[in-house]
C-alpha cells in the first residue's frame, strides 16, 4: 500500500469522525433578522463555555473610489482605535483582562470584526462591540498615525519580489475594477484621505442592514437576539448607495509583465480571470483545480515540475472566487535560467488536461480529499463563525455544510473536462515574471 493510498484512508477515517460531530450533533444553523433589519446566523455548540461572534459589512475595499483607495480598510482599522467615551488603549486592556479578543480589518469584498470572549464575559464584549460600531471617534492624531502605518506597509510590499509580482497581476488582469488594488490602497491616496472621507464612509456603508452577523459558542439564538438587540438595536438602518461596478473582463490575448530585480529567483505568476463564489461550475473547477495544481505533492503540477524536472520547490494553482469573478493563478519561484521551461511546461500541463481530462484514481483521490478534509473546517468555533460568514454573503445556503460533500461527490470526468474547456484560457493569459531579466530571457510567446 503506497503512502498516498494509506494517507487518503486515514483521511477518510478521520473525515468520518469529524463529520459525525460537527455535522449530526445539534449543528442546526438558525437565522433570524432583527427589528433594524440585521441579519443574524448562529449555531449553537456547548462543549466549550465561549463564544465566537463576527460581523460583516458589506463594504470591502470594492466600494473604494479610484480616488479614495484604501479608505475601506482604513475605516475598519480605526475602529479599534478609540470612540468617545475610551480611548484604544482602554478598548484593548479590557478585552484582554477577561482573555478576549476584538480585531478588525477590510477585504476586497467586506469589512469584518471578530469577537472571541467566554460566555460569562459576553456582556463585556458585547458591550465594547455595539461602542466601537455606533461611537468611534476617528480622532485625528490616530487617523494620521494609521495613515503612516498603511504607507509603510504597502512600502514593505513594493520591496519584497512576491508581492511585487501579486500586485503587478492583479493591477494588470483587473485593470478598472477595484480588484487591482490591494485594500491598503496605494501612497498617494492615503495622503488625500482626511477624517471628513471616513466618517462620510462611515455613515454610507456601517448600518445594519449593510450587515451580518454570525455567532457560534454557548449560546442559543433567543439569547443571541436578545444580547445584539439590547446591544445595537439602536443602529439605525438606512439606504445604502454603492458605486457601480462592472465585471472585470481581463486580458484579451496573451499578455507578459517583465519586471526587472537583482535576484536569483524569478518569481512567476501565469493565470487568467476565474469565477465568482456564486458560480455552480465552483465545485467541479475546486476538483479539477486539486488535480492540476492544488492538491500539493499529488497534484500533477508539483509531480511534473518539481519532482520530475527539478525546477522549483513548490508550485501552487487556485482559484479565489469572490463576490465579483476573481483570477485563477499558478504561482512558482525558480531559477532565472528555467523560467522559459517552467512556463513552457505549465502550458503543456494545461494543454494535457484539457485535451484527456483526469483519470479516475485522480478523480476519487480529489473528491476523497475535499470532503475528508472539510469538517476541519468547521473543527473549532473560530472556524465556523468564519464559515458561517461566507455561508451568508456569499449566499451558500444554510444547509452548505451538509451540501458540500454531495456536490464534490457528483462531479465526473466529463464534467472536469467541460469546465477546464470553458474556464481554463492558455490563450489569454496573463504572464507575470519578477526577477533579473537579462539572466532570465523571457520568449515573447510559448
Amino acid at each position: 500500500m503506497t503512502q498516498k493510498i494509506l494517507g487518503i484512508i486515514l483521511l477518510l477515517a478521520l473525515s468520518q469522525i469529524l463529520w459525525a460531530h460537527v455535522v449530526f450533533s445539534a449543528e442546526i444553523v438558525r437565522k433570524n433578522t432583527l427589528s433594524n433589519g440585521l441579519t443574524l446566523v448562529v449555531v449553537e455548540r456547548n462543549q466549550l463555555p465561549t463564544v465566537h461572534l463576527q460581523v460583516l459589512l458589506r463594504a470591502g475595499s470594492s466600494v473604494d473610489t479610484a480616488n479614495q483607495l484604501g479608505l475601506a480598510n482604513l475605516t475598519a482599522e480605526l475602529l479599534l482605535q478609540g470612540t468617545a467615551t475610551q480611548d484604544a488603549t482602554r478598548i484593548s486592556l479590557r478585552i484582554e483582562s477577561v482573555g478576549g479578543s476584538l480585531t478588525s480589518g477590510a477585504d476586497l469584498d467586506f469589512t469584518s470584526i471578530h469577537l472571541a470572549v467566554l460566555k460569562k464575559d459576553l456582556p463585556l464584549g458585547m458591550e465594547l462591540l455595539a461602542d466601537i460600531l455606533l461611537h468611534p471617534q476617528f480622532a485625528e492624531p490616530e487617523v494620521a498615525r494609521k495613515i503612516a502605518e498603511m504607507k509603510a506597509r504597502l512600502k514593505r510590499m513594493e520591496e519584497e519580489p512576491r508581492q511585487i509580482a501579486q500586485l503587478a497581476f492583479a493591477k494588470s488582469l483587473f485593470r478598472d475594477h477595484p480588484y487591482a488594488h490591494p485594500v491598503e490602497g496605494s501612497v498617494a491616496t492615503l495622503d488625500q484621505l482626511t477624517r471628513v472621507d471616513i466618517q462620510r464612509f462611515f455613515q454610507s456603508y456601517y448600518r445594519p442592514n449593510n450587515a451580518l452577523v454570525t455567532i457560534v459558542g454557548q449560546i442559543s439564538l433567543e439569547e443571541a437576539t436578545g444580547f445584539l438587540e439590547k446591544g445595537l438595536g439602536g443602529w439605525q438602518a438606512a439606504p445604502i448607495q454603492k458605486p457601480p461596478v462592472a465585471t472585470p473582463q481581463g486580458p484579451a490575448r496573451p499578455e507578459v509583465v517583465k519586471i526587472d530585480r537583482s535576484s536569483s529567483q524569478a518569481n512567476i505568476l501565469w493565470g487568467h480571470l476565474g469565477v465568482n463564489r456564486g458560480n455552480p461550475d465552483y465545485y467541479t473547477l475546486s476538483v479539477m483545480n486539486y488535480i492540476l495544481g492544488g492538491g500539493g505533492f499529488v497534484s500533477r503540477l508539483m509531480d511534473q515540475i518539481r519532482d520530475n524536472l527539478g525546477l522549483t520547490y513548490g508550485i501552487y494553482s487556485h482559484f479565489t472566487a469572490r463576490e465579483f469573478p476573481g483570477a485563477f493563478e499558478i504561482s512558482l519561484e525558480t531559477k532565472n535560467q528555467s523560467t522559459n521551461q517552467a512556463v513552457a511546461e505549465i502550458l503543456k500541463e494545461l494543454n494535457k488536461l484539457l485535451e484527456k481530462g483526469v483519470t479516475a484514481t485522480e478523480l476519487a483521490e480529489a473528491k476523497a480529499y475535499l470532503t475528508g478534509s472539510f469538517p476541519l473546517r468547521m473543527d473549532t468555533n473560530a472556524k465556523m463563525v468564519k464559515l458561517l460568514s461566507a455561508m451568508e454573503f456569499y449566499g451558500l445556503g444554510l444547509d452548505y455544510p451538509e451540501k458540500y460533500p454531495l456536490l464534490i461527490n457528483q462531479v465526473t470526468e466529463e464534467e472536469i473536462v467541460r469546465v477546464a474547456r470553458k474556464y481554463l484560457q492558455p490563450d489569454r493569459f496573463l504572464l507575470v515574471v519578477v526577477g533579473d531579466q537579462k539572466e532570465i530571457q523571457l520568449k515573447d510567446s510559448f
